[in-house]
Formats: structure tokens, sequence, C-alpha cells
């Protein structure tokens, strides 16, 4: 088993030592996430034993899976919450990211960006970079992607989220954007995720299309340990024998990641819908089941999306279901902020280049 010793935050070094030697006797694999957490493979009746009696530990426990740093017991229960722009994405709201799957052209992006910030919804998602199931589908812009969606931050004040594919492209990215996303085919990129580790930026992690619940936390475990605490996770669907839609979206997920640990999670009802019809259902159910969010896809002429286009929210749409999914996060208990009564806060917190948001990023170690 995997146990855990939380210390007190004013714990010295000197104490984190006594207790890293006494773990070492009774234990095996001891490791030192950060100044107030190890953990190590043992018992876990020895383990409390030794250590649970000194002043300097906190808490003691069990972890069933093998991530002690995306466990809820590493918070001692308590739920996470990450930093987008003026929006928190955690416990006390319901954060919508929204945006065109792939960015086409100025004109498209200006324009969805534009209808995004207007719906009251708190970020811009847009592709530069696209995988794609065949080599010669439209790919996105690249670079020249990344340059747009600056641009449309400027525009509108809102922060981006763009997926990225390669570690190459990182250096790039990072002045465009204000959460990096990986997507479910790269979420068991481990060279990608240990990378993304070592950034001061946050991630968007989506599960795999055939990944569990387990799995998609020892992936997020893989960043948290590189020491990055500002880790999303987003359920988008998995792969299963139903054929009647795209994916099916394990709603029962959401509850479960937040048993198991402390990140916040947010809903993809796009990827999973397929369909447009399909879309707003899936996510007033998100906003049901407890999730902290969701990020759709929404564009100006979905007949004419390059990419997913089928499953495509219309722009004119989208207040529609900002409306819902905060009517039915608001109805199941959670305490939500409309976006259109703190838009002045907003343009003024968002990543904008020189901002707060942008100083505050810290380049690879």
């Amino acid at each position: 088993m995997t146990v855990i010793v939380v210390l007190r935050e004013t714990a010295t070094e000197s104490e984190m030592s006594q207790v890293l030697n006494l773990a070492d006797r009774v234990g095996s694999d001891v490791r030192r996430h950060n100044p107030s957490l190890l953990s190590l493979t043992g018992d876990l009746a020895r383990v409390d034993q030794a250590v649970a009696h000194l002043p300097q530990v906190r808490h003691v426990a069990g972890v069933s899976g093998q991530y002690p740093c995306a466990s809820a017991q590493s918070r001692l229960g308590l739920p996470s919450s990450v930093r987008l722009g003026g929006a928190t994405i955690g416990p006390g709201g319901f954060s919508v990211i929204a945006g065109p799957c792939s960015v086409e052209s100025r004109d498209q992006l200006i324009e969805v960006a534009h209808a995004v910030r207007d719906s009251g919804a708190h970020a811009l998602r847009g592709g530069a970079f696209k995988p794609r199931s065949s080599p010669y589908a439209f790919q996105g812009l690249g670079r020249r992607g990344l340059a747009l969606l600056a641009e449309a931050r400027r525009a509108t004040g809102l922060p981006v989220v763009s997926e990225v594919l390669d570690v190459r492209d990182l250096d790039a990215m990072l002045p465009a954007v204000d959460m990096l996303q990986v997507g479910a085919r790269n979420m068991q990129n481990y060279a990608l995720l240990r990378e993304l580790g070592r950034l001061r930026v946050p991630v968007l992690l989506k599960r795999g299309l055939a990944a569990t619940v387990d799995e998609t936390l020892m992936a997020a475990e893989y960043i948290l340990d590189g020491g990055n605490p500002d880790v999303v996770l987003c359920e988008r669907g998995i792969r299963t024998f139903e054929t009647g839609y795209r994916f099916t979206l394990d709603i029962a997920a959401v509850p479960v990641f937040k048993e198991r640990s402390h990140l916040p999670v947010i809903v993809d009802p796009s990827h999973a819908a397929g369909e447009t019809s399909r879309v707003l259902p899936l996510a007033l159910a998100a906003a049901a089941c407890g999730a902290d969010g969701i990020i759709v896809e929404t564009h100006c002429d979905p007949a004419a999306a390059l990419c997913d286009g089928k499953q495509a929210l219309p722009t004119h749409r989208l207040p529609d279901l900002v409306e819902g999914v905060l009517g039915v996060a608001r109805a199941a208990g959670r305490v939500t902020t409309d976006r259109r009564d703190t838009r002045e806060r907003e343009l003024v917190l968002a990543g904008t280049p020189g901002g707060p948001v942008a100083q505050a990023r810290t380049v690879r170690r």
C-alpha cells in the first residue's frame, strides 16, 4: 500500500529529516514530493505508529492508488482550485471554457472569441495544433494560430486554453496560452507530462479514450510530482461497444474523481456527443453531477468548420448554454458567479501580455 505523511506547514528541514529517517525504517520507496508531503510503500499501521505522534506530523493515511500527490488525502480531503484568468476552476463555482475546435482564420477566431466573451463564458479554447486520426486532415495553423490566439486574448480579455502536442512547441505556446491542454491521445505521453510538471502553467488533462480513473490520476501524478500543482481533470467520454454516439460520457467518473482526488474536474460534452443536439443535455448533466465546469466547442459557422463541425454549438446558442449550466449548478448547490457581472475585474486579471498571469508564469526549470 502507498502511505502518505502530511506535515504541518511550519515543519522545518530538520523535522522533515526526522520523519524521513523514521519512515525509511518502516517502509520502502520513501519519496519527498514537496515540503509538506512524503509517501512510501509499507504497512499503514506501522507507519502510523512510527511517525504520527510527532508534533510536525499532521496526518497519516493510506492511498489505494499510486498517486499520493493527486490523492484527496494529501489535502486532508479539501478540494483544490486552479486560477485561470479572472476565473477559478474548483469549489464554489462553475467555469465555462468555449471556442472552436481549431483556429482556422483570423476572422473566424475573432468572431467566435467575442461571442464567447459576450455569452458570459470564462475562457476561450482554440486548437493551434490539432491531432487528427488521418494524416491528411486539417492539422491546424500551428504557430500562426498561436499568434491569432494571442490577438483574440488581447481583443477580449479572455484567457486562452490550447492543446500542446509536442514539447518542442512549448516555448512558442507559453506567451500565447494561459492553460495547456493535454488531449486524450496524449494522456499517457509521459515525456510530455514530465515536462509540463516543470512549468508553472495550468494544465487541463483529458482522460484517455480507454483509460481508467486510476490511470488518469496517475497521469496527473506525473505533472504534480514535477512540482506543478495546477492540474484540472477532464472527462470527455470513453470508447465502449456503443455506436449510437461518438463516445460514452462517463458521468459517474466525476464524483469518483472527486472522491479519490482533490483536483478540479470538468466535462467535455462536445466530444462525447458527436452531434450538436446532444451537447446541451450532456452539459446540463455535467453541471448536475458536481463537475467544476465544462469545455465546449462552438463555431460561428459549424457547417463550414474544418474540424469537428458536426458537434460544434453555433455561437448564437452559446448564451443559452451558459445560462442553462449556471442555473443547474446553482440548483445543485454550487455558488456561481456570472462572468458578465464582473467583466471589468476579469479584463484586468486575464492573461494579457505583461498582466498578472503572464508575470506569474515561470519558464521551465
